[in-house]
């Protein structure tokens, strides 16, 4: 586990020019490994064979760009165990977590892409009628009295070499949720990692590899420092960015690529509201909002971190996550009962408990947590539940990313949609009603990309971003195929 990681470049595995550097088990604060620093040469040489790579790959059938998406998905699962525990050991995931919610789903989400239903490449062909500026035959139809007829067909055409720019939280899901899709649709990809988890997206790189995936396809650079990302955005031979990561290092993206005019898809910070009615189930609303606390110990945009409660059932929502936050069991991720793993790392665990005192100075109630556990290694942080908050304070404002929620009092349904809507991000919101149509009325009105009603789950076949700046456009499913693709309009005489 403590071996020297090459990066991947042009089907070759390559020393980098900036040496290695460490990564840390959040849990244990042990090495895991070391991992390679490329420099900006090197990312550019990534690039560049990317672009090379580009025109036999997106020439090759959809069916044989999926068979080898197959295969990758097979040697994932047959690898598991051992890709999980690596995972385990970068992130502070739990086992279980490393198993099923990354290793696990980036499996199937090259499974899923190697499954592409023919309707999925093309836009069904319409009939155009031609007006007065249609072609020189229609013009010549028209000035003989006939109905001028214009054939037009809309097909999808992949965009080209992609920079993928992947997250810490989950180095498997995350990555396989880009590089699938892109794959199948015939583009090439750099894949920068988050500096924290690099070495699981390697092994993804070597499944794929193994999996017959042609020299220059994918190919994997990392770096510590920020150079190795810059390189990788502002590459004349990038067509497209995909990134998910904070709304500040978006935003810096977004104007690199638009110099460029480069096609973006960006998955950004969230502060998601869970608006909870006075006729809700509280058990239910408990046990989805709890999430917060210990998935990815509170690290993940998706999460109901702001928490807007009906004053009929405020007392009884605070009283019930209090006591299911107290419950939770904090520690060694490897231990079959952990709920609640570290966070990635000593500075930002720092972060996080900064953001509780801030919260104590502006007002807030800590009602349990706020303390930093006694393990002796490890960057824990303890499920911290902040009460009677106010919207403008900076922790309902503001992406903590850690396991620490903030609930609100309103009075009725209209202050309860715009405390909702008060604010910059707009990912995936929620609502507990046991009136279904109260729910969806509700829902309706929140300006969010996605929204739950009576609960955290997703579907992993509907569109997934933000409005707002949480984000540019929308992927998973068949949404992922139009985001890694260009709408193309073939014309001819009718």
């Amino acid at each position: 586990m403590t071996a020297r990681q090459p990066l991947f470049v042009g089907g070759s595995w390559v020393e980098p020019d900036g040496g290695h550097y460490e990564v840390i088990d959040p849990a244990t604060e042990q090495t895991v490994g070391w991992a390679p620093e490329a420099s900006r040469d090197q990312v550019h040489a990534a690039c560049a064979a990317a672009r090379e790579a580009f025109g036999p790959w997106s020439a090759t059938p959809p069916e044989e760009r999926a068979a080898v998406l197959a295969r990758a998905a097979d040697i994932i699962r047959g690898r598991l165990v051992p890709y999980a525990e690596l995972a385990r050991a970068e992130t502070g995931a739990t086992t279980g977590t490393a198993r099923g919610m990354q290793v696990g789903v980036a499996a199937a989400r090259f499974r899923r892409y190697a499954r592409v239903e023919p309707a999925e490449w093309a836009i069904p062909p319409q009939i155009n009628e031609a007006g007065p500026g249609g072609t020189s035959h229609a013009l010549k139809a028209v000035g003989e009295g006939r109905a001028g007829v214009m054939g037009a067909l809309a097909v999808r055409q992949p965009v080209g070499v992609v920079t993928c720019i992947t997250s810490y939280n989950n180095p498997w899901a995350n990555p396989a949720g880009k590089i699938a899709p892109a794959l199948a649709m015939g583009n090439t990809v750099v894949v920068k990692p988050a500096p924290q988890d690099p070495l699981s997206v390697y092994r993804m790189a070597q499944a794929l590899e193994a999996a017959g995936v042609p020299p220059g396809v994918v190919n994997v650079v990392s770096g510590a420092r920020t150079e190795a990302g810059e390189a990788a955005v502002a590459s004349p031979d990038v067509d497209m960015v995909s990134f998910t990561g904070s709304t500040a290092v978006g935003q810096r993206i977004a104007e690199v690529c638009g110099r460029d005019m480069k096609r973006q898809l960006m998955e950004l910070g969230g502060k998601g509201a869970a608006v909870v009615l006075d006729d809700a189930d509280i058990g239910s609303a408990v046990s989805g909002i709890g999430t917060t606390f210990s998935f990815y110990s509170g690290q993940i945009c998706t999460a109901p971190t702001r928490v807007l409660a009906q004053r009929g059932i405020y007392d009884r929502l605070v009283g019930q996550l209090a006591e299911y936050a107290a419950r939770l069991k904090v520690g060694d991720p490897r231990e079959p009962d952990t709920v609640v793993g570290p966070v990635i790392s000593a500075a930002h665990r720092d972060r996080v408990e900064s953001y509780v005192e801030l919260g104590r100075k502006e007002g807030a109630v800590v009602v349990t947590g706020g303390e930093r556990p006694s393990l002796p290694t490890g960057f824990y942080v303890t499920p911290t539940l902040l009460a009677d908050c106010t919207n403008d304070m900076r922790v309902a404002r503001e992406e903590i990313f850690g396991p620490v929620v903030a609930v609100i009092p309103f009075d009725d349904e209209e202050e309860g949609v715009a405390l909702a809507n008060d604010t910059d991000y707009g990912l995936i919101d929620y609502v507990w009603s046991s009136d279904v149509a109260r729910a969806f009325r509700v829902a309706r009105r929140l300006r969010a990309g996605g929204v739950g009603i009576n609960t955290v789950g997703r579907n992993m076949e509907a569109p997934f971003g933000g409005f707002k700046k949480s984000g540019v456009g929308r992927d998973v499913g068949s949404y992922a195929l139009h985001a890694y693709s260009e709408v193309q309009a073939i014309v001819w005489p009718g």
